[in-house]
């Protein structure tokens, strides 16, 4: 395995209490006009950099934070506890709400470090989830959210139903093993062939130089807790990112929660030939386009 390193950002460190958390910022490029503050969230089986500061040779823009920085964009991930470079050592299984706390500890230090009035935020599966539930409890921190391999309810969901067979494993203990040919799996459940193999063994590289196994709190509750969030208490834009071949959530499951989200300024997108990990896929620089679009969407100036 190659062992990967992080280059061309920098290093930030923020406390929840006593737990340490890791922040990684790609600054905006400073010759074009600034466009905002975005915090990307990761979801229940890889760290944030993997996700979103990833490279593949002979794929140009593998890294989405290097992408939008590009474009006038302050960019930031943070590793939730239990992941990556943040702090493991609690007994506990790391599940969405407490992630969500972490948001909440990341985005204060990103708004007192950056002077931001508010933040973009962009998050992954269950990294959507804790997204969502950040933004119901601190809605004076998000100007727009993008929720992307979204699920709500859960029901007709071909992925949950099959991992919901385990439940009684990730119950019972708080971490779970992860391998490249679990990595793997990530691509292959849904719909093989929407990502290339140079990626996915980068994307695997990239995920396990930083981690050998993984919280269960994010399954558990993903089997068994659903729905964690309330659209009708989400005040901020949003963005539904639905990939064409993603099993994690039905189209009816989405459209209703969809419906339900009070803002007036929404969005629903389905996105042609992807699958669940959308910036690993083959057509993640038209996945780049539709977010970029949603963030860098100019502010109403008449809203009836």
């Amino acid at each position: 395995m190659a062992n990967v390193q992080w280059t061309g950002g920098i290093e930030h460190w923020t406390h929840k209490g006593d737990i340490k958390l890791f922040l990684w910022q790609k600054p905006a490029n400073p010759k074009v006009p600034h466009a905002g503050t975005i915090l990307f969230v990761h979801g229940s089986s890889m760290a944030s950099q993997p996700t979103f500061d990833l490279t593949v040779p002979g794929r140009p823009h593998s890294s989405v934070m290097d992408w939008f920085a590009e474009r006038g964009f302050d960019t930031w991930c943070m590793d939730n506890e239990g992941y990556g470079r943040s702090d493991k050592h609690r007994p506990i299984n790391f599940d969405i709400s407490n992630g969500a706390d972490d948001l909440a500890a990341g985005s204060e230090y990103i708004l007192n470090k950056t002077g931001a009035g508010k933040l973009m935020v962009y998050g992954i599966s269950s990294g959507a989830l804790k997204a969502a539930l950040f933004s119901e409890r601190h809605p004076e921190r998000v100007a727009r959210l993008a929720l992307d391999a979204f699920v709500w309810t859960g029901e007709g969901s071909p992925t949950l139903a099959e991992r919901k067979k385990k439940l009684p494993e990730f119950l019972a203990r708080n971490s779970r093993p992860i391998d490249r040919a679990f990595v793997h799996s990530i691509f292959n459940r849904d719909h093989p062939g929407c990502a290339d193999e140079a990626t996915k063994e980068a994307f695997a590289d990239a995920i396990l130089t930083l981690d050998s196994s993984m919280p269960t709190g994010t399954y558990v509750d993903m089997c068994s807790r659903l729905p964690v969030v309330e659209p009708r208490n989400i005040q901020a834009p949003t963005l539904i990112m639905r990939g064409e071949f993603d099993g994690i959530a039905s189209l009816d499951d989405l459209l209703k929660f969809y419906q339900l989200l009070p803002t007036t300024s929404k969005q629903f997108s389905i996105m042609q030939g992807i699958s669940h990990a959308s910036f690993q896929q083959k057509n993640y620089l038209m996945v780049y386009a539709i977010l970029h679009g949603f963030f860098a969407m100019p502010e109403p100036s008449y809203k009836g």
